[in-house]
């Protein structure tokens, strides 16, 4: 039933759930695991206005900068895939882990239907509530957006 598992993981306890559920579903499948971590390195902007020209947008780090922050958070990505890699061959399921930058839900879904996976499986909250608030529910979004069942664990 569940032979393609796709298990999102971003390092937080409900990723570790998520990956306990999925590593279930393979052992009593006979399924295979594909992780993915999707980072985004988007540096944040910061609005100012000024009452002779009005709003303008200014970056507030430099490129270099920018280019630490993304480097620093493919390396902890890499960092979060290999810990939930190790988990699941330590129980002899085959695996594969994929390291994307981009929006959570978008860069998962494609994944997804690119893999042609089964089932999604996700936690419930993951790394950022304040993004979430702002942004929306990573798992709320591939509820909605993803074209295979999707397991979401609290």
């Amino acid at each position: 039933m569940f032979q393609k598992i796709l298990v999102a993981v971003d390092g937080s306890e409900y990723s570790r759930r998520a990956v306990d559920y999925g590593m279930e579903l393979a052992e009593k499948f006979g399924g295979s695991i594909t992780l993915v971590h999707v980072f985004s390195a988007t540096v944040p902007v910061v609005t100012s206005m000024d009452t002779m020209s009005g709003p303008s947008i200014t970056p507030p780090v430099s490129s270099e900068m920018a280019a630490k922050i993304t480097e620093e958070a493919e390396k902890r990505g890499r960092r979060i895939l290999d810990e939930a890699e190790k988990l699941v061959k330590s129980r002899g399921i085959s695996v594969e882990s994929i390291l994307a930058e981009g929006d959570v839900v978008r860069e998962i879904t494609r994944l997804a239907q690119e893999k042609n996976v089964d089932l999604i499986v996700s936690g419930h909250r993951g790394q950022g509530r304040l993004r979430e608030v702002f942004l929306g529910s990573v798992s709320e979004g591939l509820s909605h957006k993803a074209t295979c069942p999707v397991l979401i664990v609290k």
